[in-house]
């Protein structure tokens, strides 16, 4: 008798892309994380209130054992932030650090510290990426929301990123009512300084909540947004924050979908794990690093595979009336944050859904949570649309937290 050699199983279905990263990776995509709430400016759509530095902020060796462990999970590279990060005496030494373990660094700044000394430094650099962020095309505009002087501090550290020969600076826009009209300006702002237009959606995060009402799009400017990335995004980058405007008609370029501990999430300033920088509250707080690591339950990469939070986003979610709407491949109900932080429930439509069906939504939405987390240096959060002054405090800290972010600059 003849025996039959068994043929293999067929390998197991590939499916689609999004489908795969909708069941979470090994390690994050992309990993944003918050070095301090230590911040020189009050912008008043901040989406972790920063303003003041948290006495119990990460030490230079617990960043740096943070950054051994994101080697080991193979993590490309990290989204680094805050709060003004640069204001870090440390920032450097972490840059460099994470580069020479082969973890490449994207920093989002305002440009307080982008001299022409440091634009030359990182012009150097081959594993070093710079966003300078600015969120009008006037100084009108931009100051409404950063603060006085703003506008030509963002412009003058573009600038010294140019003349240094630094390639492809990213120029970093949140999109609101006032400045949606000036898409066309700012491309050719950015044009100016051989940068690249990043443009990112408003959320109700942080202080974003207290200013949503005025300054997120009209339903007009959300259409007007979307024909705008249609005719010109080739060569703008987005950040995947506009799926819900893919309702419109086709797809945006890009992921197209929430990928909130799939294959993002935030590390802020003291440890702790957020499924996304946008939903910092303790609902969605998955982990700390430094408590679970002390608890023998591992560092960040625990948090990140085992996590009860991450497991749970991972898994099939119902997303409600929304899986019935014909758009719901295309913007597959929203963004969870926008949804949590305007009192929306999970598996509710995006507030701002092109359809309508969220501004029925608001209309019996609950209680609106606010976020966990507030440093604002005064305490407080601001009115809406109100003018954040710049004041920068010259004297001496009296305590930790109200030390200057700007000690040691010249």
């Amino acid at each position: 008798m003849t025996s039959m050699l068994e043929r293999p199983a067929p390998p197991p279905a590939v499916g689609k892309l999004v489908d795969q990263f909708e069941l979470g990776l090994d390690a994050p995509i992309c990993l944003t994380w918050e070095l301090t709430y230590a911040c020189n400016l009050s912008c008043v759509h901040c989406l972790s209130s920063s303003g003041r530095r948290d006495p119990r902020e990460l030490s230079t060796e617990q960043c740096k054992s943070i950054i051994d462990e994101l080697q080991k999970m193979q993590v490309f590279y990290v989204n680094i932030g805050g709060g003004e990060p640069t204001v870090r005496s440390d920032f450097w030494e972490l840059v460099d650090y994470a580069t020479a373990h082969q973890v490449g660094v994207k920093f989002s700044t305002n440009g307080v510290k982008i001299d022409k000394k440091v634009a030359a430094r990182l012009a150097a650099s081959d594993y070093v990426d710079v966003q300078i962020s600015i969120d009008g095309a006037t100084a009108e505009v931009n100051d409404a929301v950063r603060g006085p002087g703003s506008f030509d501090m963002a412009c003058r550290a573009l600038e010294n990123l140019k003349e240094a020969g630094f390639k492809d600076a990213k120029m970093s826009v949140v999109v609101t009512r006032h400045n949606v009209s000036q898409l066309d300006d700012f491309k050719a702002l950015a044009d100016k300084y051989d940068a690249t237009l990043r443009i990112t959606r408003l959320r109700p995060s942080g202080r974003g909540a207290d200013v949503w009402d005025d300054l997120h799009p009209t339903a007009g400017q959300q259409r007007e947004l979307y024909n705008w990335l249609v005719a010109n995004g080739e060569g703008v980058l987005t950040g995947d924050s506009f799926f819900h405007l893919s309702a419109f008609g086709d797809a945006l370029p890009g992921l197209n979908l929430c990928g909130a501990g799939r294959v993002v999430c935030l590390i802020d300033p003291i440890g702790d794990v957020y499924a996304c920088p946008f939903a910092i509250h303790e609902q969605f707080l998955a982990g700390n690093i430094v408590r679970d690591a002390k608890a023998g339950m591992g560092g960040f990469q625990s948090v990140w595979q085992t996590s009860e939070l991450f497991q749970e986003l991972r898994s099939p979610q119902t997303s409600g009336a929304c899986t019935k709407c014909a758009h719901f491949d295309a913007c597959r109900g929203g963004c969870m944050a926008a949804k949590f932080f305007t009192g929306l429930p999970m598996d509710g439509p995006d507030p701002e859904c092109v359809i309508g069906n969220g501004e029925l939504a608001l209309a019996g939405a609950g209680e609106i949570p606010k976020s966990s987390v507030d440093h604002s240096r005064t305490g407080q959060r601001k009115t809406p649309r109100a003018s954040v002054p710049l004041t920068l405090m010259m004297r001496p800290p009296a305590k930790i937290c109200d030390e200057n972010p700007l000690a040691g600059m010249e």
